[in-house]
Parts: C-alpha cells; structure tokens; sequence
C-alpha cells in the first residue's frame, strides 16, 4: 500500500527545490539592491510575510523610503501595485470601490456598475493607516480575510496573490486612529524600520543626489509567487518544534492557567492568540525554504518571534513605568524558554519527519 504523503515519482525533489528558491531569492534581493539600501532583514521578513500569504505593518519615521520598498519588492515579483494615502476624509468607498448609475446605449436602460477601487491590486500599500477612522480601516478586514469585497450583496474577488502592507508613523500620534486589537492579529508580522548606518546613508545620499536612473528586473510571476505560498505549506515541521512555537506563545497568556515566566505576569496586561502560534509556524516555514532549508529548525522560530509577537502584546503600567517594551519582553522569553526540552516520543516523531 503506497503512503499517501509519499510524494510522486516525478516530483521535483525537496533539496533540489529549495535550492532553487534560495537561488530566485538571491536575485530577489540582488534586484532590490539596486533601488534600496540596507534594510536586510526588513526585505528578509517582508518576503516571508509574502510567501505566507500573509500581511504585514511596517513601522517607522518618515523618510526611510517604506513606500518604495513595498513598490520595489512588487516590481520585482510582477505583481500590480497601489498605493493608499490614508487621511480623516477617506471613506471605506474610496478603497473598496463604489457603484455608479450607467446608461445602457443597447437598450436605454440606467443600470448600476460598480467600479473597482485601489483595493483591486495584488500588492496594496496602506499608507499612514492609523490616519483615518475605524470605520474606513475595517474596510479592510473582508479584503484581507476572504480576499474578497462585497458591494450590494455581490461579492468581488481580488486578483491572486493579495498582500496589504501597511504603513505606521510610530513619533506624531495626534490625530491618529490607533488599529484595534482584532485588527492588528490579522496582521502576520509588524516589522521595524529603523535608520540607516552611516555607510549606508551615505550611500543614499550619493544615489539619490545624482542624475541615476535604475532598472529593476522581475524575477518571478504571480504564478510563481503562488507556487511558493504552496511549497511553504508543504515544508515538513517536527512536533518539538510546533510545541517550541506553543510554549512561546501560550507563556504570554495570563489569563490563563499553568506556569508562566513571573516577568510576563508583571508586564504583561494580554498575550499571543492562536494566529501567532500559526504565524510563527508559517513564517519558520519560509525562513527555512528561503535559506535552502526543506524542514524547520528553532533557530527559525526564534528568527521571527519578535514580528509576529511584538503587536500582539499589550504591555501593561508596570511595563511603561518600568520603560519596557514588547520586544523587551520577547527576548526574555526566548532567553527562559529552551526549545530543545522535549520527550522521546517527540524526538522519535522528528527523526521520522527528517527520514
């Protein structure tokens, strides 16, 4: 009787495969070089998010070129682009589309037609998201959950893949509509932008002051792009490692029973949801894949612990008067919780896997 999670005789093979995604990502990131400099780890963790059909909140002061590295990225990958400036004034219509009354030449008839609006792209830039009112960001939520939008009972689906990347000015709050908690969790990463070295600004002064225009390459296609979100899912993970991935998460809770680290009872005022369990898993998947990696190491859960927990916690007084943060928080959990405690049983199940 043949296994059913054997794969096909004529199936490229894993190790083949994932060398030759580490290769498209060398030149994913060779192309984005050329308009972008430095920022590695905000390009490692966007392309995961990407690859994990996921999307992600990019956090950081004006002027370090957030807006062109989405484009870029998107660029790079074929995928169609637009771009959001969140204000006050801006009304859910104005991102999702609207219906128009439009005659019919045939028959003289008025009849409605709606038309698409920003929302319709592959890749969405929602700038400066925390600017306009909840009723304008949860115009999102259907777009981001179902990939869909629904206009007088008819339901509109978005091109394939869809990535929102939203954009947050972490200085100026005044004015501001900060996401809701619901609405943050469907984010999979929030990503840190921070400033550039001195090398490197000084690199960026010296393109960006100068008569340099700069062609980037595509690399892959939206079926390409798709094809990778599927391999991802197929990575192989040990049960030790998905229970590394519990342990971290469930030790933010508490409200919960069971033990947990005392400094997250001290600073902590709520923890992680299941989507940051899933989230973790998802991203160590692609952080593996995209390294030349077919199965899942800790090393790789701790990589993107700090995007996928830094937005789900919710620091308390004790933290803000202590002056601790979440990140703060999420390195000591990766400090007191050891991913190589596990029993027999779970250590046999991950030789089977890496069989």
């Amino acid at each position: 009787m043949t296994d059913p999670n054997t794969p096909p005789s004529d199936a490229p093979d894993a190790v083949e495969l994932a060398a030759k995604l580490r290769e498209a990502h060398q030149r994913m990131l060779d192309q984005i070089g050329k308009v972008i400099v430095g920022q590695s780890d905000v390009i490692d963790e966007l392309l995961i998010a990407l690859f994990c059909q996921g999307h992600a909140v990019l956090v950081g002061v004006p002027g370090l070129a957030k807006t062109l590295l989405v484009s870029t990225i998107a660029r790079t990958l074929s995928l169609q682009f637009s771009r959001i400036q969140f204000t006050p004034d801006l009304m859910p219509s104005d991102i999702t589309g609207t219906e128009v009354i439009e005659e019919n030449k045939s028959t003289g008839q008025r009849e409605l037609r709606f038309v698409k609006g920003p929302v319709f792209a592959n890749v969405l830039l929602a700038d400066e998201i925390n600017r306009t009112p909840p009723k304008t960001q949860a115009a999102l939520l259907e777009a981001m959950q179902e990939h869909q939008v629904t206009a007088s009972g008819i339901k509109h689906h978005l091109p394939q893949p869809f990535f929102v990347l939203a954009t947050q000015n972490p200085i100026e709050q005044e004015g501001t509509y900060p996401l809701p908690e619901a609405q943050l969790d469907r984010f999979m990463f929030q990503i840190k932008v921070g400033y550039p070295a001195e090398e490197e600004e000084l690199d960026i002064v010296r393109r960006t002051t100068a008569r340099i225009k700069v062609d980037v390459d595509s690399v892959l296609n939206a079926e390409q792009v798709m094809e990778i979100q599927r391999i991802v899912r197929d990575v192989p993970v040990a049960d030790h490692v998905i229970r590394y991935a519990l342990r971290l998460v469930r030790a933010t809770r508490i409200h919960e029973t069971g033990t947990r680290p005392e400094f997250v009872t001290r600073y902590l005022q709520w923890g992680a949801g299941p989507r940051a369990s899933q989230y973790l898993i998802l991203g160590a998947k692609a952080r593996a894949i995209l390294d030349g990696r077919n199965h899942v190491e800790p090393s790789d859960i701790k990589a993107v612990a700090h995007p996928v927990l830094r937005h789900r916690l919710i620091p308390n007084f004790n933290a803000e008067a202590d002056g601790v943060d979440a990140d703060q928080v999420i390195d000591r959990l990766l400090e007191s919780i050891d991913p190589d405690t596990t029993d027999s049983q779970t250590r046999k199940q991950l030789d089977q896997v890496m069989r």
